[in-house]
């Protein structure tokens, strides 16, 4: 990348840094919240659609499981044809396709409908994510703009359950798919103004088109069958053999990664030790948050008898503590470095389950929930900030989409394989209690409370497992945290003084710690 490339990707055309990030949050805040935001409105969908209780999962499914499954190529994409133009590309996809949700007339429709927003979610999130790296250089800066960019995961998850809640009781459930039309357009149409433009040096040249094709195809397999196996078992011939197919997919992807011209993912980078920690701590912490806020919803309405909007208002103190979680988060990391923030967050958090794990079934909310939620709150901000960051600790700008897509898809599957595996746990021995209940309303929710309690252990667990994780393989120091831009070597000499990689130097020393 020239120099001239390098300054346009750094400064947009006319207007400030932060009007920048106000506008690439905004997409960050539509991929998250439509995460969330059918989950309290599914009873109205299915009854509004003569839907099947099966066949409603996959509204949800649907979604995530494409916008997991594209968010690498989709990232590469960004690098290769322009991240401002893939990003506009993402959001018009986006806006039609919630259009054609809020007009189906049958779940087919929906579902494949939410299939293409995840697909339009895709190209958004790497694409933002790679265009702020960009915009602002390693160090301080950027560590700034990432936390209030990771606190955004946290809180918009939690305000789509209470939108959810409010436009499916009030104007009806198609306005959670409208809502979204006129803002994706506006945006695709008002990016020229607002964002830069920036494209990877190698751009044009070569696509990688078989590793894209392996990786996506297992990746959405793996998505798909770890959502499955809830349902089916898993030690079904279907739930083995698919993922038999994932290994195959995956195994061939590395192999060729390995010999690949130009790859989707450079087998390279896992030689940063600092991103390859924060992508294998993703997983792990997202798994753990995946099942929390899937069981804390069920928790509230069966053991509590909240209705879907009071669950949903419930959430509000977790939003604010998630706020408050990342701005300390982001204060710190550029003092401490990553690992004792990362530390302290996964600490609060399993602190957090373990009281909701103590939770009675005839409990108040103000004792015996809002503490939970204060604390998981506060975790939450602390460790999405912190992943976030570390995960761009070395990546220059040539490769900011590839390393936008490898966190969010860590992210994304760790929600999927957590949730997949905590529910496996949580609801193995129910169906039993559930017949020896025979229909006694006290012996149910005993059953129900008891899936809960088993998960929030469970989800505990894996926040002490992802802390130990991060305190024996998370680098210590603030070098690797807090970088200043330097002079780069090689092909980017052309881009020094404001390129955002690291010196082979320093990720040597970071490997080395």
């Amino acid at each position: 990348m020239s120099a001239t490339d390098s300054a346009t990707s750094r400064s947009g055309p006319g207007v400030g840094t932060g009007a920048v990030l106000a506008f690439l949050c905004l997409g960050q805040f539509m991929v998250f919240l439509d995460v969330s935001i059918v989950n309290l409105a599914l009873p109205s969908i299915k009854t509004g659609l003569d839907m099947s209780e099966v066949s409603q999962n996959y509204i949800v499914t649907a979604y995530g499981t494409v916008l997991g499954g594209f968010l690498l190529l989709g990232g590469r994409l960004a690098d290769t044809f322009g991240r401002r133009r893939v990003l506009r590309a993402g959001f018009v996809l986006f806006a039609l396709a919630s259009l054609v949700s809020g007009l189906a007339q049958n779940g087919t429709v929906l579902i494949t409908a939410r299939g293409f927003q995840g697909l339009g979610s895709s190209m958004i999130a790497p694409s933002a994510l790679s265009i702020l790296t960009n915009t602002f250089p390693e160090g301080a800066e950027r560590n700034k703009a990432l936390g209030i960019w990771g606190s955004l995961a946290g809180i918009a998850s939690i305000v789509g359950v209470i939108m959810g809640g409010l436009l499916a009781d009030g104007p009806g459930w198609e306005w959670i798919f409208w809502i979204n039309v006129p803002i994706g357009l506006g945006v695709a149409l008002l990016a020229p103004r607002v964002l830069p433009e920036s494209v990877a040096e190698e751009r044009g040249h070569r696509f990688d088109v078989a590793g894209a094709t392996t990786l996506t195809s297992g990746l959405l397999l793996l998505i798909f069958t770890l959502g499955e196996a809830t349902t089916v078992g898993w030690a079904t011939t279907r739930t083995i053999g698919s993922l038999a197919g994932v290994a195959v997919l995956l195994g061939a992807f590395v192999a060729i990664e390995a010999r690949a011209a130009a790859p989707i993912l450079p087998l390279r980078v896992f030689r940063l030790k600092t991103m390859r920690t924060a992508n294998l701590s993703a997983i792990l912490v997202f798994g753990m948050f995946g099942a929390l806020f899937f069981f804390a919803s069920l928790f509230m309405q069966d053991g509590y008898d909240y209705s879907p909007m009071k669950a949903g208002f419930a959430y509000v103190p977790l939003a604010v503590a998630v706020a408050v979680g990342a701005g300390v988060a982001s204060g710190l990391i550029t003092k401490v470095a990553a690992r004792p923030v990362l530390i302290a967050g996964l600490a609060v958090t399993t602190a957090g389950l373990l009281l909701l794990w103590r939770a009675p079934l005839d409990g108040h909310y103000a004792v015996d929930i809002l503490p939970a939620f204060i604390a998981l709150g506060l975790g939450c901000g602390m460790c999405f900030v912190t992943l976030q960051i570390a995960a761009f600790v070395g990546v220059g700008e040539e490769e900011a989409g590839m390393g936008a897509g490898l966190i969010n898809t860590s992210q994304e599957a760790g929600g999927a394989l957590g949730l997949a595996v905590i529910a496996t746990i949580a609801y193995s021995g129910f169906a039993g209690d559930m017949t020896r209940a025979a229909g006694n309303v006290h012996r149910v929710h005993e059953a129900q409370l008891s899936v809960n309690h088993d998960a929030f252990l469970s989800a505990a667990i894996l926040g002490a497992v992802a802390l130990l994780f991060a305190a024996l393989l998370m680098p210590r120091g603030r070098a690797a945290m807090s970088s200043d831009p330097a002079p780069a070597t090689g092909a980017a000499a052309g881009g020094a003084g404001v390129t955002s990689a690291t010196t082979e130097a320093e990720v040597g020393i970071e490997t080395r710690k």
